[in-house]
């Protein structure tokens, strides 16, 4: 079953908000990286990892290490489905 990049987008946000409980869910924007939002190099592993399980994706992830902000994570995830 194939996930659009808007149920990709409201799945790691979920899972973010699930993490980080204390981030503003109002400020979870696409253009916004999760560093930015505050959480630590552990709390987006997390939040990948995740998001990667609930898309049944397996690849390493220093993949996804130049990706800049929250909607290029969810164009690289979708692109692996």
């Amino acid at each position: 079953m194939t996930k659009t990049k808007e149920e990709i987008f409201e799945l790691l946000k979920s899972n973010l908000l699930e993490i980080v409980p204390e981030i503003n869910p109002d400020q979870v924007q696409p253009v916004i990286s999760m560093k930015d939002l505050g959480a630590n190099s552990i709390d987006r592993v997390d939040v990948i990892l995740l998001t990667m399980e609930a898309l049944e994706l397996k690849f390493p992830l220093n993949e996804l290490g130049g990706l800049t902000n929250m909607q290029a994570l969810v164009d690289d995830l979708h692109g692996r489905l």
